[in-house]
């Protein structure tokens, strides 16, 4: 019997612990399938950060450097100066990119710095606690905003995709989600061509995917990707925002 399903390559076999409907898992998969139909495995260097995106270095079989909180895209830089000819990624937070990061990620994005960086928006700090992120949604309601969040006091939400795309910098800004078999196979089309393109060296890339978190939201997992869709997406709204290839 052919098989036609299996593991990549680039994950390692071993059982995750992420919580129960958390996307964080699908998201490491497609990524893991976009570094094995490059074949880049054996060239790449993932820059974990802190959140539940530090479960990188446990969940890829590849070289992982940690990252202080916020910092990844700075040690990523670094790392991909002193080894240009490696693949290097981030695989961050929205606490971590968005807020503790944001100075980073936004001068290595303006830099055009050729890294590929992935960016998991569940619009909470998950790890920590559950508290307020940049990308709350207004009215949602964390451990830091019980009567939900205020846009006159907090601001709106950052919308990190269009944000960056407006750098000269980015070669290549999109946001994903993996809510449904046809936004996964996007999400995973666009993380493939992210990838692509810092193997051909075209510069910065930048993926926004949009992913639930039923534990801090206060739901089961059915619910929680019923809001991806409800809520985030048209707040967020999936699609390209610029891709210097094709201008």
């Amino acid at each position: 019997m052919q098989q036609v399903f299996k593991r990549p390559v680039s994950l390692a076999d071993v059982q995750t612990h992420f919580c129960p409907g958390c996307q964080h898992g699908t998201i490491h998969r497609i990524v893991a399938e976009a570094l094995d139909d490059h074949n880049l495995r054996e060239r790449t260097i993932g820059c974990a950060s802190v959140g539940c995106s530090v479960f990188l270095y446990s969940y890829f079989d590849i070289d992982v450097v940690e990252s202080p909180h916020g910092r990844a895209s700075a040690v990523a830089t670094g790392v991909k100066r002193a080894r240009p000819e490696s693949i290097v990624f981030t695989y961050q937070g929205d606490g971590d990119l968005a807020a503790i990061g944001t100075s980073e990620i936004i001068h290595a994005a303006n830099r055009g710095e050729d890294i590929t960086v992935i960016f998991v928006n569940n619009t909470t700090y998950g790890m920590t606690g559950g508290q307020m992120a940049p990308t709350t949604l207004v009215g949602q309601k964390t451990s830091t905003s019980p009567y939900g969040r205020n846009q006159s006091k907090d601001g709106a939400p950052l919308k990190m995709a269009e944000l960056l795309a407006n750098l000269e910098g980015v070669g290549f800004s999109a946001r994903v989600a993996v809510n449904n078999p046809r936004n996964l196979i996007d999400a995973r089309k666009q993380i493939s061509k992210a990838f692509r393109y810092q193997a051909e060296g075209k510069g910065f890339s930048f993926i926004e995917a949009l992913s639930a978190c039923p534990t801090n939201w206060g739901m089961n997992p059915t619910q929680a990707n019923e809001r991806v869709a409800g809520e985030l997406i048209p707040y967020f709204p999936i699609g390209v925002f610029k891709n210097s290839s094709e201008l």
